[in-house]
């Protein structure tokens, strides 16, 4: 037997002499490629829309809803020794309209000096690292046994509650 040499041309006839044997003749190839696009577009249009339902069903909570969450964590954590009605101040100052105010400037209420001669304004990020770490905040702070939240999604939601307070909602 001889050694056959493989050329362009002889690989094109031994192509066109297996069409008949395949599943599909040669006429059908371009049909079925377009209906393969077809359902392709039809299954990517479908998951990316699966996909973006999913996004906006773990969307973030309303603002609402994180005031809600915000006042029940602040019953739980803050109300013990702080009020939000103003004037009503007890073991702690009263945060009825904390935001803007100068730390340790509420008047008949009788500060520590380290939050007296605090010199800030109370303001978002100030109130988010004071309620994760009073003590590294203003050192000597009477704040004593709080030791802060640990939890950066807690702390926004009491801060979104305090702030509802300041915009008088």
């Amino acid at each position: 037997m001889a050694a056959r040499i493989l050329s362009l041309p002889s690989l094109a006839v031994d192509l066109i002499a297996e069409w008949p044997k395949r599943r599909f003749p040669l006429r059908y190839v371009w049909r079925l490629t377009l209906s393969h696009l077809r359902h392709l577009m039809f299954r990517t249009s479908l998951v990316l829309t699966s996909i973006i339902f999913l996004i906006l069903l773990s969307a973030p909570r309303s603002a609402s809803q994180n005031v809600d969450a915000g006042q029940m964590l602040f019953n739980n954590s803050c109300r013990t020794c702080h009020s939000v009605k103003e004037g009503d101040n007890r073991l702690g100052p009263s945060l009825y309209r904390v935001l803007g105010r100068k730390a340790g400037s509420l008047p008949n209420y009788g500060y520590s000096s380290a939050m007296r001669s605090a010199d800030f304004v109370w303001d978002k990020g100030e109130l988010d690292r004071y309620i994760a770490n009073p003590e590294a905040v203003v050192p000597g702070n009477n704040m004593k046994p709080f030791a802060g939240l640990a939890s950066a999604d807690a702390r926004a939601k009491v801060i979104a509650f305090l702030e509802s307070l300041t915009a008088g909602q």
